[in-house]
Protein backbone atom coordinates (compact mmCIF):
# COMPACT_ATOMS: atom_id res chain seq x y z
CA UNK A 1 0.00 0.00 0.00
CA UNK A 2 1.08 3.66 -0.30
CA UNK A 3 1.14 6.39 1.64
CA UNK A 4 -1.38 9.10 0.44
CA UNK A 5 -0.43 12.68 0.19
CA UNK A 6 -1.81 14.60 3.07
CA UNK A 7 -0.12 17.94 3.26
CA UNK A 8 -2.85 20.59 2.50
CA UNK A 9 -5.73 18.67 3.86
CA UNK A 10 -7.19 19.96 7.08
CA UNK A 11 -6.80 17.06 10.17
CA UNK A 12 -10.14 16.03 9.57
CA UNK A 13 -9.61 15.11 5.82
CA UNK A 14 -6.34 13.96 6.42
CA UNK A 15 -8.11 11.54 9.47
CA UNK A 16 -10.35 10.13 6.82
CA UNK A 17 -8.22 9.59 4.15
CA UNK A 18 -5.25 7.69 6.18
CA UNK A 19 -8.60 5.47 8.09
CA UNK A 20 -9.65 4.66 4.70
CA UNK A 21 -6.60 3.18 3.63
CA UNK A 22 -6.61 1.34 6.47
CA UNK A 23 -3.43 3.51 7.89
CA UNK A 24 -3.03 5.38 11.31
CA UNK A 25 -2.07 9.26 12.20
CA UNK A 26 -0.29 10.59 14.83
CA UNK A 27 0.68 13.87 15.20
CA UNK A 28 3.84 14.56 17.47
CA UNK A 29 3.37 18.75 17.57
CA UNK A 30 -0.29 18.03 18.78
CA UNK A 31 -1.02 15.92 21.86
CA UNK A 32 -4.99 16.80 20.97
CA UNK A 33 -4.81 15.46 17.43
CA UNK A 34 -8.31 13.83 17.95
CA UNK A 35 -9.57 16.99 18.26
CA UNK A 36 -8.35 18.93 15.34
CA UNK A 37 -10.55 19.69 13.06
CA UNK A 38 -9.28 22.70 10.52
CA UNK A 39 -5.96 22.96 10.99
CA UNK A 40 -3.81 22.04 8.11
CA UNK A 41 -1.04 19.29 7.40
CA UNK A 42 2.46 21.22 6.52
CA UNK A 43 4.37 17.71 6.93
CA UNK A 44 4.21 13.85 6.94
CA UNK A 45 6.27 11.14 7.37
CA UNK A 46 6.88 8.46 4.89
CA UNK A 47 6.53 10.57 2.27
CA UNK A 48 3.70 10.28 0.08
CA UNK A 49 3.91 7.29 -2.36
CA UNK A 50 5.78 5.28 -0.06
CA UNK A 51 5.54 1.60 0.08
CA UNK A 52 4.22 0.17 3.95
CA UNK A 53 2.25 -2.39 5.16
CA UNK A 54 -1.68 -2.25 6.04
CA UNK A 55 -1.68 -0.62 9.71
CA UNK A 56 1.62 1.22 9.51
CA UNK A 57 1.82 4.59 11.33
CA UNK A 58 1.67 7.81 9.03
CA UNK A 59 3.44 11.02 11.43
CA UNK A 60 2.05 14.56 10.45
CA UNK A 61 2.62 18.05 11.73
CA UNK A 62 0.52 21.15 11.31
CA UNK A 63 3.47 23.35 12.18
CA UNK A 64 6.90 23.77 10.61
CA UNK A 65 9.51 22.98 12.03
CA UNK A 66 13.15 25.28 12.68
CA UNK A 67 14.21 26.90 9.82
CA UNK A 68 11.79 25.22 7.78
CA UNK A 69 9.64 28.68 6.50
CA UNK A 70 5.81 29.52 7.37
CA UNK A 71 6.60 33.11 7.89
CA UNK A 72 4.88 34.52 4.29
CA UNK A 73 6.56 36.41 1.63
CA UNK A 74 9.38 38.31 1.72
CA UNK A 75 10.43 39.82 -1.62
CA UNK A 76 9.58 43.22 -1.64
CA UNK A 77 6.46 44.65 -3.27
CA UNK A 78 6.95 46.92 -5.52
CA UNK A 79 5.42 49.54 -6.40
CA UNK A 80 5.04 51.11 -2.78
CA UNK A 81 1.74 52.62 -1.50
CA UNK A 82 1.26 55.90 -2.52
CA UNK A 83 2.26 58.97 -0.33
CA UNK A 84 0.44 61.55 0.71
CA UNK A 85 -1.91 60.20 2.31
CA UNK A 86 -5.74 58.60 1.44
CA UNK A 87 -6.99 59.77 -2.22
CA UNK A 88 -10.26 59.26 -2.86
CA UNK A 89 -11.29 57.93 -6.16
CA UNK A 90 -12.37 59.44 -9.02
CA UNK A 91 -14.48 58.83 -11.96
CA UNK A 92 -12.32 57.76 -14.88
CA UNK A 93 -12.14 60.21 -17.91
CA UNK A 94 -15.21 60.79 -19.91
CA UNK A 95 -17.43 58.12 -17.47
CA UNK A 96 -21.34 58.85 -18.45
CA UNK A 97 -21.86 58.22 -14.81
CA UNK A 98 -19.81 61.07 -12.77
CA UNK A 99 -19.88 61.40 -8.94
CA UNK A 100 -22.15 63.28 -7.92
CA UNK A 101 -21.33 67.32 -6.98
CA UNK A 102 -17.89 66.58 -8.78
CA UNK A 103 -18.02 68.40 -12.79
CA UNK A 104 -15.86 66.28 -15.06
CA UNK A 105 -12.67 67.74 -16.37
Amino acid sequence: MRVPRLVGLMAVDARETARTRGLSLTAPDRPDFHLAVVDYVVRQHPRPGTEVPRDSTVYVWFDFAEGEGGGGVREPRVPGPPRGGLRRELDAPHDPYEVAGISPP
